[in-house]
Order: C-alpha cells, then sequence, then structure tokens
C-alpha cells in the first residue's frame, strides 16, 4: 500500500493542506483543476454575485457536469473498443478459415498434379508399347 500523502496546496487563493494516498504531483493536478474550474465559473455572468453557497453549488454542478461527460467518453470509448475486439475476432476466425481453405486447395492441387503425372506417364508408357507394336508389324 501506498505512503500516505500531504501536501499544501492553494485552491481559490486559500493554502490547504491535502492528505491521501496519490503523489503530490496528482493532488497538486487536482486542485489546479479545482483552481481552473472556479476561474471557468467566476467568468459567468452574475457568478460573483449570488451567495457563496450558490457559487459553490454552481461549482460543484459544473464538475459534475464534467464527470458525467467524462464518464459518457469513456463508455463510449469501451463500446468502440469492444466492437473493435469482435471484429478483430471476426478477421482472426475469417483468416484460419481461409488458411485451411488455401491448405486444402493446395493439397487438392498437389494430388491432381500427382494423378497428372501418372497419367503421364501411362500415356508415355502405352505410346511407347503402342510403337513397339507397329514396329513388330
Amino acid at each position: 500500500m501506498a505512503a500516505k500523502t500531504d501536501t499544501e496546496v492553494v485552491i481559490g487563493g486559500r493554502v490547504i493542506t491535502l492528505s491521501g494516498f496519490e503523489s503530490e504531483d496528482y493532488l497538486q493536478k487536482v486542485a489546479s483543476y479545482l483552481n481552473n474550474k472556479l476561474a471557468e465559473c467566476s467568468q459567468a455572468e452574475g457568478f460573483k454575485h449570488q451567495p457563496l453557497d450558490m457559487q459553490s453549488i454552481m461549482v460543484q454542478l459544473n464538475i459534475s457536469d464534467d464527470y458525467f461527460k467524462a464518464r459518457k467518453e469513456i463508455d463510449d470509448l469501451t463500446a468502440q473498443l469492444e466492437e473493435k475486439d469482435k471484429e478483430l475476432y471476426d478477421l482472426k476466425h475469417e483468416l484460419i478459415s481461409s488458411q485451411i481453405k488455401q491448405e486444402n486447395a493446395e493439397k487438392k492441387a498437389q494430388q491432381t498434379k500427382e494423378e497428372l503425372d501418372e497419367a503421364n506417364k501411362k500415356l508415355l508408357l502405352l505410346e511407347a508399347m503402342s510403337k513397339n507394336h507397329e514396329k513388330g508389324k
């Protein structure tokens, strides 16, 4: 288990000590995200005129919105990945099937070649026998 990390961060102009099992860099990244979200909300018309509890709720709603959009994107990407995995599985199956058909066709072609070679040998033998028979007449 990772060691607990305590780090001081600045959120909304206030120094706060965050504790957690994540790295200090991660905790700073979270604080930076929150500061950016506060700044983004502060730019909205009328935000600063709202009571602090309403400002807090607006920031929370914006963060929740980001979360649900990110969650949807993850779900969409996961669905796409599953679809690609299925397509890949189908293509591998098709490839194996095609390889088996190719091997069978090659075996059949080899067998046909061997039969043709045997037929040519018989033909040569029959032609030779025919010439010998004609000479004997």
